[in-house]
């Protein structure tokens, strides 16, 4: 419930503090006294969007702060909560317009974008009248209002649920078809580029040996002779034999020596075993220099294979492997993929039955709660003199969607026989103020914790019509709080509270102001609004006795 309203330099507004109270609260005023300028205000501190100047003239910046008590469960407090505001026992909205258009907003003193400052607002304050389209006009809010008033919440939320899992369903489905289609199309490459590597074969680091096989058989032959060469100059006839002959004729003479010749015959003996050593080396060496002109041809044409196959493909010699892997993984993709689609295509036939199955569920209690809204209408409409005039919430079919296979309009019809169509084509301005007061008087019979703005939604009726319009303004109000800008004094009459705004001027400036009436205040206010300028004796006995009759 909206508590309090503080304005400060806002249009013709220099300071104005007004408190709120429960039930019908009624503004009233002559034409152009600023009743529009109250509005903007609050909707300015709503995080509407309005006018964009706002600021009084000669003023720096024009400030509006709200404050509102919420309920246990009031939907704002989940709009708090996922902005990260802590909630309190009151909640306070400010907002500041500076001169040069820059706008900044407060919830309790925490700076919020305008956005989350709109998100909540819509929880506490619904404005309407006879050109609000964001409201009852609004045929793109029809569903959602239907939806509200059948308390269809859990099933919209089992068919989005459906929606959601039947879009993954087909998400799934289309990109399986898509992975095998692109595998279908290159399907000959595939089978002939794995049956070629997999003929080949390659190993990781392959190219490397043979690479080193190649240069040296290739080199074989010019260092083989000299290394031959080396052998025979280390064996008996070289080497080896020297040694051994210094060796035999040292240790013939050794015993007479005196010890002199164990030192240089154990150098030789080491020498010996490193000569035998280096004999070995060399022998292994010839054994491996020892081929068939084919092993050279084997080992060049598997080398360059493999460096082949790797060109080819644009990938290292030494990741060919793992490349006929991949090749291999995307042909099972296509020798599984009829498999997969199967399942797949279970998967979506079975999301595709719960989606519909939800969405009729859905269209059949919005058909129900149809017939019920439509017979609630019929029941409001005749108080309000419109016995006669038809309303109807027409459901068709739409394309399938998050919320259902349906489409929700509400028509109406003046008058039998006439023909139906939308609320703010059909109906005339006294008409349409009384549809649309009846459709929200129907629409919130389960809405606590919001406050209902009606801007002159009273306007081009009187007399009787204009009382029954009154009486179900107070019916609204009854446990609510709504707000009623009117120039009618049968609906001001029936106002649990009640406040003039006035227009003063002086020489320099024209400024507004909104007080407070009270019961003698209040009657001379009614006076004026029955006679007109001049409040006669007649015109307060007249408006005594229309507040007494409202009693």
């Amino acid at each position: 419930m909206l508590r309090g309203l503080d304005i400060r330099d806002m249009l013709i507004i220099d300071r104005l503090e007004l408190a709120f109270q429960p039930g019908l609260n009624v503004l009233t005023g002559e034409t152009g006294a600023g009743k529009s300028i109250l509005l903007d205000s609050l909707g300015f501190v709503l995080g509407w969007r309005g006018r964009a100047e706002l600021v009084r003239q000669g003023a720096d910046q024009g400030e509006v702060t709200a404050w509102f008590d919420l309920p246990e469960g009031h939907p704002g407090l989940a709009v708090l909560a996922d902005a990260g505001i802590a909630a309190e026992d009151e909640l306070i909205l400010r907002r500041v317009n500076t001169r040069d258009g820059r706008k900044t907003a407060w919830i309790n003193d925490r700076r919020v974008s305008g956005e989350v400052l709109r998100n909540l607002s819509e929880t506490l304050v619904e404005l309407h009248g006879q050109h609000d389209d964001r409201g009852l006009l609004n045929p793109r809010g029809h569903q959602q209002m239907l939806d509200s008033y059948a308390g269809l919440a859990p099933d919209l939320d089992k068919t989005r649920a459906a929606w959601l899992q039947l879009a993954k369903a087909q998400k799934a489905l289309a990109a399986a078809e898509a992975r095998i289609a692109e595998v279908q199309a290159e399907e000959d490459y595939l089978r002939h580029a794995v049956g070629e590597l997999d003929a080949l074969s390659p190993e990781a680091g392959e190219e490397a040996t043979l690479d080193t096989q190649r240069r040296m058989m290739q080199a074989a032959e010019k260092i083989r002779t000299d290394i031959a060469k080396a052998g025979e100059a280390l064996s008996l006839n070289g080497a080896e034999g020297m040694i051994s002959d210094a060796s035999r004729w040292l240790i013939g003479v050794a015993d007479k020596a005196e010890g002199q010749l164990d030192e240089p015959l154990a150098a030789i003996e080491r020498v010996q075993l490193a000569l035998d050593e280096a004999q070995n080396g060399i022998l292994q060496c010839l054994e491996a220099l020892s081929f068939d002109t084919s092993d050279l041809e084997n080992v060049e044409e598997r080398l360059f294979a493999i460096r082949g196959l790797a060109r080819k493909h644009g990938v290292l010699a030494d990741d060919l492997r793992g490349f006929a892997d991949g090749l291999r993984a995307r042909l099972a993709l296509l020798d599984d993929g009829a498999r997969d689609l199967h399942v797949l295509n279970g998967d979506l036939q079975t999301a595709q039955a719960i989606y519909e199955e939800a969405a009729a569920r859905l269209t059949k209690k919005r058909r129900a709660a149809a017939l019920q809204l439509d017979q609630a209408m019929a029941t409001e409409l005749a108080p309000l003199k419109m016995e006669r005039a038809v309303f109807a919430t027409n459901i068709a079919p739409a394309d399938p969607g998050p919320s259902g296979r349906d489409t929700v309009a509400f028509t109406v019809a003046t008058n039998p026989g006439a023909p139906a169509g939308p609320l703010n084509k059909i109906a005339s301005g006294g008409e349409l103020s009384r549809f649309l007061l009846a459709l929200k008087v129907c629409l919130t019979q389960a809405e606590t914790g919001l406050t209902m703005i009606f801007d002159e939604i009273d306007r081009g009726v009187g007399g009787a019509t204009a009382d029954a319009v009154g009486r179900r303004l107070a019916e609204l109000a009854d446990g609510r709080q709504v707000l009623v800008v009117t120039h009618s004094p049968q609906v001001a009459a029936l106002g649990g509270h009640h406040w003039r705004v006035e227009k003063r001027q002086d020489d320099a400036t024209t400024t507004s102001t909104v007080i407070a009436l009270g019961a003698e205040a209040r009657v001379d206010e009614i006076a004026r609004m029955i006679s007109g300028d001049v409040v006669t004796d007649a015109a307060r006995a007249a408006a005594q006795a229309l507040i007494a009759s409202q009693k």
